[in-house]
């Protein structure tokens, strides 16, 4: 029996394919997360919900901006509170199918008789936000058609479209309806 006497390994030999795998796996890792988080912020999720209304622009605007009177219509922003000013912050409570969510967004738009927009955000910017906007658009004299949207985006929304789809959607459906029998409840009658 020959024994055959093998030179000892220099340990630190060992230790560098092994850090330099881990290397590459947390490399591709953080890679993939930061792919991920670009692509939830640069592909939104929108949901939207139109209606037409026989009133003019200033008739669903004096409505719409009405922030203090939302308690005693409105089924979805069941109160809000603030300046509807670009750069103001409202106090707005939304309720949908899982409760109430109190949540301060910060007005980007105002255009009365056109346009209310406003951005929310959970958590730091990225995670969770939402750009919500009432645009009105006249579709003959004494017509207009409201579409409420919202365009979601952050790393957390694909988690939560079907949510959104089921509970949030239907919301803004029965707010543009009760809307528009607000606005048709303050015309004047003949």
């Amino acid at each position: 029996m020959t024994l055959t006497e093998h030179p000892a390994r220099p340990q630190g030999r060992e230790k560098k394919p092994r850090r330099r795998r881990l290397l590459v796996a947390a490399t591709l890792v953080l890679a993939t997360l930061a792919g991920y988080a670009v692509w939830s912020n640069t592909v939104p999720y929108t949901l939207s919900a139109s209606i037409e209304i026989d009133a003019t622009p200033d008739e669903v605007w004096s409505v719409l901006a009405d922030v203090a009177a939302y308690d005693e219509w409105n089924p979805f922003i069941v109160s809000s509170s603030g300046i509807v000013e670009a750069g103001a912050t409202l106090t707005n409570t939304m309720r949908d199918a899982t409760g109430e969510t109190t949540f301060t967004p910060t007005v980007l738009t105002v255009t009365p008789g056109r346009e209310l927009r406003w951005l929310g955000e959970l958590g730091p910017g990225a995670v969770f936000d939402g750009e919500h906007s009432f645009l009105i658009e006249p579709v003959q004299p004494g017509r207009v058609r409201l579409v409420q949207a919202e365009r979601f985006s952050g790393v957390l929304v694909p988690f939560f479209r079907g949510q959104l789809h089921d509970d949030t959607l239907p919301q803004f459906r029965a707010m543009n309806e009760a809307l528009a029998q607000r606005v048709d409840a303050r015309r004047p009658r003949a």
